[in-house]
């Protein structure tokens, strides 16, 4: 299974991952953020995780709102923008689970497939295809 180090709170939902609170991971899974942490968004192990070229997930039903503060909700989309644009993956648990080239290589090694509507990236694509 892949290992995933887990940020927040657990996912209401199974992502497949096995989640460790340290150590060696294989992916980022952040399961929850509170407003402030949102706002000023600085995680260490996070930004490690992308530098590397980690795919990094963020559980989107683990996002705050703010609907009654006009400001602060527009603030809270504006750190969203900044995550998808580091390269955070966003994610709400569905079936059409988003598979990376991290992801691609695992599953081959395990002589496995990804799941029936799983949307692959070109790279896992190929990886799966042998092309890599």
């Amino acid at each position: 299974m892949i290992r995933a180090l887990l940020i927040g709170k657990q996912p209401a939902c199974d992502l497949g991952y096995e989640y460790v609170s340290e150590g060696a991971c294989d992916v980022v899974v952040i399961g929850s953020l509170s407003i402030g942490e949102l706002l000023k968004f600085r995680d260490e192990r996070v930004l490690e995780a992308l530098a590397q070229g980690k795919s990094v997930y963020l559980y989107t039903p683990g996002l705050p709102e703010a609907p009654k503060n006009r400001a602060l909700s527009a603030a809270l989309s504006s750190a969203q923008r900044d995550l998808k644009n580091w390269g955070v993956l966003f994610t709400d648990g569905g079936r059409r689970r988003l598979v990376t080239a991290e992801d691609a290589r695992e599953l081959r090694r395990m002589g496995k497939m990804p799941a029936l509507g799983a949307v692959l990236t070109p790279l896992a694509k190929e990886i799966l295809e042998g092309k890599q």
